[in-house]
C-alpha cells in the first residue's frame, strides 16, 4: 500500500479526543456474586461516576447502582474496596457524595443507608468492604476526621440491617492502634484476626507489620502482637491457612515474595518459592489482591519483572506452574470461584478490561473491556520494551510507541517529535497496554514513550529505592537519558521532544524542564510544584511520602526549596501547558497557580485549564476531551506542526518586556 507523505504532527487521524473520551469507561475490580460477574466501571458520560454493572439476561450491560449513585470511597482519599454484595444479590457500597455506606436489594427503588450521617460532610468514611461469615454485616476499615483536622482510623464492622444509622454504637470498633490499616482477615474459627499496620512517616511500599490478635466476645481484639514486617520491610495481604498459620507477601529478600508464617511465638517465616520478581506491588488502594487461595490449596499468584505473569504456585512443593495468559502484559486479579478466575487484564494489542480464566481449560472470556471499540489496527502503535543507560550506567526501563498511521508516513530525511509518558506515584508502574489515547498522538505522527524511571515498581527494592531522598533527581535523569536514548537510537528528533504528566508525573515535568534543555515543551497535569505547602497541605495518607522521597522537615527544608521547580522558574526557558482540577484534594489548585504566576512574572509562554468539578484525575468527557485538543495544539505550537481539525489553544504571551528584577 503507498503511503502519503506529511510532517510528523500533522498526519490526518479517524481517532479524535472525543472518541478517546468516549471510547473508555475503565472497568475496575469485579467479583462474582452468586456465580455472576459484577465489576465498578467509571462512566466519564455519567459526570464521571464510578457505577456497579453486570450482564442482563440478554447479555446486555445493565447497571446494578443506577445513576447518579457513585460506589467510590475517600478513605486514603484513592480508596479501594468501595462495594460489597451478598450471594442473593445484595449490594452494600461507599456512596462518593457524603461516603456513607449505603444497602440496595434486589428490585428496590432506592439504596438505604446503613451508617449515620457525620457530624461534617465526608468525615466519616468506609473502604476495603468485606461481608461477615454471618451475612448480616460487613468487616470495613473506617476513616474519622475531627473538627481538628486529625485522622483517626479502625478497623469496624457495621450490621447491614440498618440499626447503626439512630444507633451509632452498633458499629462494633474491632481494632486501631496505627496511623493506617488494611487487609482485616478473620481467621476461619473467628477467634483472631490478622491486617495489615503501619505509621507515618512510612508509606505501604516502604515498611509495614502484619498484627494478629484474639478477638474476645464483644468483638473487639483488645491485645495484638506483629508476626512479621518493620520500617524496612513491606509486607502484605495476610491470608489463613487453618487457624494457626498465614500466607503473607514480603519483601525481606529485595522482591516481595510468598511466605507461610505460623502465628505461634517463634515462628520463621517460611518461603514458598523464592523468585527474583514481584509477587506484590504498591498499596495505593485498599482491597488489593497480589494472589489468591484456590479450593485445591494451591495459589493463584502474579508476578511481575517488567511485565505481569500469572501462575499457580503449590505451597507444599514450591512448584510454580505459569498459566498462559495470551497477549496480556498487564494483569491484577480481582476474585476467584473454583476454577474460573476474574482478571483485569489487556497487553500491547489487547485493550485492558475484566476477562474470565477458566483455570481447567484456559479459556479466556471477555466480561466487559475498558473501550467500546478500538480503532482499527492500522491506527494503533505497537509497544516496544525497550531499556536504556541512565547516569553511571544504571538501567532505564521504557516503552517506545513510535507514530503509526495506515496512511501516511513521513518525509524522507525527518525525524518524529516523541512526547515522555511519566507515570504518577511516582511509586508506581507502567506495562504494555494498548491506549487509545496513546494512540491519538502516535496515529498522527507524535511519538510516545512510558518511561518506568528509577522509583518505578515492578523491578524490585533495589529499584524502586533509587528515588529514596532523590525525588526530583533521579525521575528526571532516567526520563532525560530515555529522550536522550531515542535519539541516539535515530528515531527521535532531539529538537522536538516534550513531556507530560499527572501527580507526581507533574512534578517530574516541571522539575525537568526547570532544570535541563532536553525538552521543547512539557504538559502538567496537576502535578507538584512546591513543596512545602504541599507537604502542608496534602490529604494525611502523603501528608509524610515525601520523607522518603525528599527527606524530614524541618531538617531537609533547603531540599524542599532547592528541588521545588517553582523555585527555578528563571532557569525555564519552554512553553508549559498547566493543566488542573478545582476540586482536588491532593494536589490543590494553587500548586498550578503559583506556578503560573510564576511564569507571568518571567514571561514564559504559557496556558493554564482549570477545570470545575475535577478531582484528582480528570472523569468527566467533556474535561477529557478539552485537555487532550489543548495537548495536542500546544504541542504544534510548539513543534511546528498543524494538527488538523483540533481549535487552537490560546497561549498567554507577554505583551512587552518583563521585569525579572
Amino acid at each position: 500500500m503507498s503511503h502519503t507523505k506529511a510532517p510528523f504532527g500533522s498526519w490526518a487521524s479517524p481517532i479524535t479526543a472525543a472518541d478517546v473520551a468516549r471510547s473508555g469507561h475503565p472497568v475496575g475490580g469485579g467479583s462474582f456474586v452468586d456465580g455472576e460477574p459484577w465489576w465498578s466501571e467509571l462512566r466519564p458520560s455519567e459526570g464521571g461516576r464510578l457505577g456497579v454493572r453486570r450482564h442482563g439476561p440478554d447479555g446486555e450491560v445493565v447497571d446494578v447502582l443506577p445513576a447518579p449513585w457513585n460506589a467510590r470511597t475517600r478513605v486514603h482519599e484513592y480508596g479501594g474496596g468501595a462495594w460489597t454484595a451478598t450471594d442473593n444479590g445484595v449490594l452494600v457500597f461507599a456512596e462518593f457524595t457524603d461516603q456513607r455506606l449505603y444497602r440496595l436489594d434486589p428490585g428496590a427503588d432506592a439504596p438505604v443507608a446503613i451508617t449515620p450521617e457525620p457530624p461534617q460532610p465526608a468525615a466519616l468514611r468506609y473502604g476495603e468492604l468485606s461481608l461477615a461469615r454471618s451475612g448480616d454485616a460487613v468487616w470495613c476499615v473506617r476513616e474519622t476526621h475531627d473538627d481538628s483536622g486529625g485522622v483517626h482510623r479502625d478497623i469496624c464492622v457495621v450490621p447491614l440491617d440498618g440499626s447503626a444509622v439512630s444507633d451509632p454504637s452498633r458499629i462494633a470498633s474491632v481494632v486501631s492502634g496505627s496511623h493506617f490499616l488494611a487487609s482485616p482477615r478473620l481467621s476461619p474459627d473467628g477467634t483472631r484476626l490478622a491486617w495489615v499496620a503501619w505509621n507515618h512517616p512510612q508509606m505501604p511500599w516502604d515498611g509495614t507489620e502484619i498484627r494478629v490478635g484474639d478477638v474476645n466476645d464483644s468483638g473487639e481484639v483488645t491485645s495484638y502482637r506483629t508476626l512479621i514486617g518493620s520500617t524496612t520491610e513491606s509486607v502484605l495481604q495476610p491470608e489463613w491457612v487453618g487457624n494457626d498459620a498465614l500466607y503473607v507477601v514480603s519483601d525481606r529478600t529485595g522482591w516481595w515474595n510468598l511466605y507461610r508464617l505460623g502465628i505461634a511465638e517463634g515462628s520463621e517465616p517460611e518461603p514458598l518459592h523464592p523468585v527474583e520478581a514481584d509477587m506484590g506491588g504498591p498499596m495505593w488502594q485498599l482491597g488489593y489482591r497480589f494472589y489468591l487461595p484456590l479450593d485445591d490449596g494451591r495459589l493463584l499468584t502474579l508476578r511481575t519483572l517488567g511485565n505481569d505473569r500469572l501462575g499457580v504456585l503449590d505451597p507444599a512443593t514450591g512448584r510454580l506452574d505459569d498459566v498462559d495468559v495470551p497477549g496480556m502484559g498487564r494483569i491484577v486479579i480481582s476474585s476467584v470461584q473454583h476454577n474460573h478466575v476474574l482478571l483485569r487484564c489487556g497487553g500491547p494489542k489487547l485493550p485492558d478490561g475484566l476477562r474470565q480464566l477458566d483455570l481447567a481449560t484456559g479459556d479466556l472470556v471477555d466480561i466487559r473491556l475498558s473501550v467500546d471499540d478500538l480503532p482499527d489496527v492500522g491506527y494503533l502503535s505497537e509497544a516496544q520494551p525497550m531499556t536504556f543507560a541512565g547516569p553511571g550506567g544504571r538501567e532505564v526501563h521504557a516503552i517506545v510507541y513510535p507514530p503509526h498511521n495506515r496512511d501516511v508516513e513521513g518525509p524522507d530525511g525527518e525525524l518524529p517529535p516523541y512526547v515522555a509518558f511519566v507515570h504518577g506515584g511516582p511509586t508506581a508502574h507502567v506495562s504494555a497496554v494498548v491506549d487509545v489515547e496513546k494512540a491519538y498522538f502516535t496515529s498522527r505522527g507524535i511519538g510516545v514513550v512510558d518511561v518506568n524511571y528509577g522509583g518505578s515498581t515492578g523491578y524490585g527494592r533495589a529499584y524502586r529505592e533509587r528515588l529514596r531522598g532523590q525525588w526530583g533527581v533521579v525521575d528526571v535523569e532516567d526520563t532525560v537519558a530515555t529522550m536522550r536514548g531515542l535519539v541516539e537510537a535515530g528515531l527521535a528528533d532531539g529538537e522536538r521532544l516534550a513531556i507530560r504528566g499527572g501527580s507526581a508525573g507533574g512534578w517530574t515535568v516541571l522539575a525537568s524542564l526547570t532544570s535541563t534543555d532536553a525538552f521543547a515543551c512539557g504538559t502538567s497535569y496537576f502535578g507538584v510544584a512546591e513543596l512545602v505547602t504541599f507537604a502542608e497541605t496534602t490529604h494525611d495518607f502523603e501528608s509524610r511520602y515525601l520523607d522518603g522521597l525528599i527527606g524530614p522537615l524541618p531538617e531537609r527544608r533547603d531540599l524542599y526549596d532547592s528541588r521545588a521547580p517553582l523555585n527555578h522558574v528563571d532557569d525555564l526557558s519552554c512553553p508549559v501547558l498547566l493543566l488542573q482540577g478545582l476540586d482536588d484534594p491532593v494536589v490543590p489548585p494553587a500548586q498550578a497557580e503559583l506556578f503560573r504566576d510564576a511564569m507571568v512574572r518571567k514571561g514564559i509562554p504559557h496556558a493554564y485549564r482549570a477545570y470545575e468539578g475535577e478531582s484528582h484525575g480528570f472523569r468527566r468527557s467533556e474535561t477529557v476531551i478539552d485537555a487532550l485538543q489543548s495537548e495536542l495544539s500546544f504541542y504544534g505550537q510548539v513543534m511546528s506542526f498543524t494538527p488538523p481539525g483540533v481549535p487552537t489553544l490560546v497561549l498567554w504571551r507577554p505583551t512587552k518586556s518583563v521585569d525579572n528584577t
